[in-house]
């Protein structure tokens, strides 16, 4: 059996944590079509016939601009140490520009050149092989990668075979965790995370880097998970968007969040949620680490 680590790592929005969920084959990382959905390393494991793979999905490298965000850009970073092979995700709609060639580099100016790197080329379901070509031809010249993989990570093309390519690259050892260990994310994580999912959907483009969730509760009572979560925003006009006219939103989004927490803790659960509003939240250290975006110094 072989066993080996996975860092996937790359811009904002182009599919790494719907990677990590489809080869771990449930969902550990919410995933959203706004930029900077991912804030911490999360740890999947995905195994497989030939062994197991730990994969570690990473927040998107960006030019960072609070300290949440510095944090992030270190994080992923860090990960590159960690990891026995590196996969860099691009979109494969675009040709690369001047944010893509900075993430480039900075991955192959801290990585060991004895690391593979491999470029994966993600969302090819939504073009024509013709127009990915030239996307993979103007990569291919950022960088020396061990292998190209094109594939969609939503509907799961080339996936098994970028699972092989990687296990031909990592050794022969026993596995490191035990058969049914799918993510390090505790239950009050992942509730946090499916909240803050639920509510960068349903407040779209009008304020999801300025909301962060805390559990304040989380209690297993027999067939029943009692859960209470604050919601935080940095303006009271956030606060107002949250909530909805008549507490139609905040309502919406409990809901919704309710149905998906039941059905990954296959309990009855009984959530309550409140949103405050904690000024420049982001920049404010104490706040980091009490949220869980860092750790105490």
């Amino acid at each position: 059996m072989k066993f080996g680590t996975m860092a996937v790592l790359g811009c904002s929005n182009v599919g790494k944590s719907t990677l990590v969920n489809t080869l771990v084959n449930q969902k550990i990382a919410i995933v959203s079509d706004k930029p900077q959905t991912t804030r911490s390393r999360i740890l999947g494991v995905a195994h497989f016939p030939q062994g197991q793979l730990a994969l570690l999905d990473t927040p998107g490298l960006h030019r960072p601009w609070h300290r949440l965000n510095k944090l992030m850009v270190r994080t992923a970073l860090d990960t590159i140490h960690d990891a026995d092979v590196l996969a860099v995700m691009v979109d494969g709609r675009n040709l690369p520009g001047p944010v893509d060639r900075f993430v480039v580099d900075q991955i192959f100016s801290r990585h060991s050149s004895a690391l593979p790197v491999f470029l994966l080329v993600n969302k090819i379901d939504l073009i024509r092989k013709r127009h990915v070509l030239p996307v993979i031809e103007a990569y291919r010249q950022l960088g020396e990668w061990t292998e190209i993989v094109p594939l969609s990570a939503k509907t799961g093309l080339n996936v098994d075979l970028l699972a092989s390519l990687v296990f031909d690259r990592v050794v022969e050892q026993e596995d490191a965790f035990d058969e049914d260990f799918v993510t390090d994310q505790s239950w009050c994580h992942l509730a946090a995370e499916t909240i803050r999912e639920k509510v960068i959907e349903a407040t779209k483009a009008e304020l999801p880097y300025a909301v962060a969730v805390k559990v304040d509760e989380f209690l297993e009572e027999g067939r029943v998970t009692t859960i209470a979560a604050t919601i935080f925003v940095e303006k009271s006009g956030q606060k107002a968007i949250v909530i909805g006219k008549s507490g139609e939103r905040l309502k919406a989004i409990g809901t919704a969040a309710r149905l998906e927490l039941a059905k990954a803790l296959a309990n009855k659960v009984f959530l309550k949620l409140h949103v405050k509003v904690k000024n420049a939240w982001r920049d404010d250290d104490r706040w980091l680490v009490e949220l869980g975006y860092a750790t105490q110094p």
